[in-house]
């Protein structure tokens, strides 16, 4: 289809939340469009009524807007080629579906549900695919305009050619053909006077412009009827664009079902929106680099369809949270510190330096939920023993640690104006005061205030953020516990 401007579209349905699938095919067809200075559309597909979910289509609202795949076209700001809302299209889907009976490449079905039902259960029996056996497709004008005049329930069928092939070109998985025989006479238009979505995608398609078409593979099957149809209108096929499945493993599909994240639980995991985009970019993709990290705009300048690998790409939790700590540490401290405060108060509720603890946080985390066990000591101390305080390489024992913190308790207390540099100053003197390496003081002032071998920060900067009295106390109970 030769068109002057590149036009794709985005047409989820709404039945819950928003899949990494989703959003992938969402951001290839909205970069295909800005690459080549192009219109990209936004069409929600809910033909299928019985599958909505309440409040889905403000999901694929904010998680576009939250993306930045902002739409040139769609049902809120509107558009020429509206509406774009397929609920809101069924005058136009019916008329179509007439005209495809009288082109001869449709037929009105009356078989009720319980025929069809019956046929498919002998078909089954008998150990033939199941699909529709065509009892309709040869009725006379006469008859079926008296079973419409009638008012008998009906449907209308696309009519596929019972002989020959059809062929479709498909960008990444190049030529596919079917045999005609093995399609299925597929419903265009149901009962209720709703189109099903293989019908309506056409023919919206067609009149909305688009070019190419961007799908998930799992359409590649329909692909063969949709050609059939473009064919039947006499209208120019599309380009195809179909995208690998975004996979768990080798043999899995990411499935929410199974408890795989959707773009909402990402969010909430504490992955950064840009570092999401970012690697759902690469996930099918190739740059044809050996970089990683790309904003937005530098993916609409190099974006090249082309590239989509036929390859289903795994989805690599491992991959996605490294991509994510670059971002991470490449955000300012003020910018992290608001992030992840709301993070920190899910564990810590007691007053706390929180300028401390992000500066303390930001090179140690890959994603906010991160911080949640690296603070879970500040409210309450955890149980640990003793045998904590014996480290072979800092060279402490259960009794050096004692004598050690009975030497801090008291320097401690005796600091005034309770900051970072001053409690340094403070520690820094007592080590040169008794001899030691850094570490026989150092070691025991960070389990004593927080119970653990490993911390962010040590037991300076985790005092400066718990403030005076929550670390001398802490230092108290240390010396006790050492003393039993």
């Amino acid at each position: 289809m030769a068109l002057d401007r590149i036009r794709t579209r985005f047409a989820p349905s709404p039945t819950g939340y928003m899949h990494v699938g989703n959003l992938r095919t969402a951001l290839f067809a909205y970069l295909t469009a800005k690459k080549n200075h192009g219109d990209f559309l936004l069409r929600i597909e809910d033909t299928d009524q019985t599958r909505q979910v309440e409040g889905a289509t403000e999901i694929i609202y904010n998680t576009l807007k939250e993306t930045h795949l902002f739409w040139d076209e769609g049902p809120d700001i509107g558009g020429p080629y509206g509406p774009y809302v397929q609920s809101e299209r069924k005058a136009i889907y019916k008329k179509y579906a007439e005209e495809l009976v009288e082109r001869g490449h449709g037929y009105y079905c009356f078989c009720t549900p319980e025929r069809l039902e019956e046929v498919n259960r002998i078909k089954k029996l008998s150990g033939q695919p199941t699909g529709y056996d065509g009892h309709c497709r040869n009725l006379s004008k006469e008859e079926v305009r008296a079973k419409l005049a009638a008012g008998e329930p009906y449907v209308i069928r696309q009519k596929i050619p019972q002989t020959g092939e059809t062929y479709f070109d498909d960008l990444v998985y190049g030529r596919i053909t079917v045999e005609n025989s093995t399609l299925d006479d597929q419903v265009c238009l149901k009962a209720d006077g709703m189109p099903t979505y293989n019908f309506a995608n056409v023919i919206d398609d067609h009149l909305m412009l688009i070019n190419p078409v961007i799908r998930g593979q799992e359409y590649l099957s329909s692909a063969p009827k949709y050609n059939l149809l473009y064919q039947a209108f006499g209208w120019e096929i599309p380009d195809y664009v179909h995208c690998p499945p975004v996979m768990r493993d080798a043999t899995h599909k990411l499935s929410k079902r199974h408890g795989d994240a959707s773009y909402e639980d990402l969010v909430e995991m504490g992955f950064l929106k840009e570092a999401i985009l970012n690697y759902i970019a690469l996930l099918g993709w190739s740059p044809k680099s050996d970089k990683e990290k790309y904003t937005l705009s530098e993916l609409e300048e190099i974006f090249d369809p082309a590239n989509i690998s036929k390859s289903p790409a795994i989805f690599d939790m491992a991959k996605l949270k490294s991509l994510n700590g670059e971002y991470i540490r490449e955000l300012s401290h003020d910018e992290f510190r608001d992030m992840v405060i709301p993070y920190i108060r899910k564990t810590v509720k007691s007053d706390v330096d929180m300028d401390i603890l992000a500066t303390l946080l930001q090179p140690r985390c890959e994603m906010l939920s991160d911080v949640s066990e690296q603070v879970d000591f500040i409210d309450e101390m955890p149980e640990y023993s003793t045998d904590l305080y014996v480290n072979k390489k800092m060279k402490t024992t259960v009794e050096n640690s004692r004598e050690v913190l009975k030497e801090l308790l008291p320097v401690l207390e005796g600091i005034e104006d309770w900051t970072e540099d001053n409690i340094k100053t403070a520690v820094v003197a007592l080590i040169e005061k008794l001899g030691v390496k850094n570490g026989v003081v150092y070691y025991p002032f960070r389990v004593a205030v927080s119970g653990k071998q490993f911390t962010p920060g040590g037991g300076v900067e985790l005092g400066a953020a718990m403030g005076k009295e929550k670390t001398v106390a802490r230092v108290k109970a240390a010396i006790e516990k050492l003393s039993q």
